[in-house]
C-alpha cells in the first residue's frame, strides 16, 4: 500500500467569500472552476483545477487565514504571475532560495499563503 499522489488540497475561506475566491483562483491564478457535486454544493465554497492541480476552497465559520501552512503550486513564468498578482493588489513576497527553483509567495484575498514555484532551467 502506497500514497500515489495528492488528489486535491483544501483552503479555507470565510462565509460569503466565494466571489473573491473566484477572482483570485480563477481570475489571477488561471485555474478553471469546476462544479461541485450536488451533495456538496449546499456547503458553499468552490472547486478549481488545472491539468495538474486541484484546489477546493471551503467555507469555515470560524475562519482564520493560514499564514504558515500553505499550498505550493508549480507554475510557468513565475515573474509574470507574481507581477499580475501585485498589479491586482495581492500581497506578494520573495521566497527563500531553494536549489532548482525560483519561488515567491502570494496571499489570497483572505490572507492564506500560497507558494508559487518555477523550476530553474538547467545550464
Amino acid at each position: 500500500m502506497t500514497v500515489l499522489s495528492i488528489e486535491h488540497v483544501q483552503v479555507a475561506i470565510p462565509t460569503g467569500g466565494e466571489e473573491r475566491a473566484r477572482e483570485f483562483y480563477s481570475g489571477v491564478l488561471g485555474l478553471r472552476e469546476v462544479p461541485k457535486p450536488p451533495v456538496l454544493a449546499s456547503r458553499g465554497g468552490a472547486w478549481f483545477e488545472s491539468d495538474g492541480a486541484k484546489i477546493h476552497v471551503g467555507v469555515e465559520a470560524d475562519f482564520r487565514p493560514s499564514a504558515k501552512a500553505h499550498v505550493a503550486l508549480l507554475v510557468s513564468d513565475l515573474r509574470a504571475l507574481v507581477a499580475r498578482c501585485a498589479e491586482r493588489g495581492y500581497r506578494v513576497a520573495d521566497g527563500e532560495p531553494l536549489i532548482g527553483y525560483e519561488r515567491a509567495y502570494v496571499y489570497d484575498p483572505f490572507g492564506n499563503r500560497i507558494e508559487l514555484m518555477e523550476r530553474k532551467a538547467e545550464r
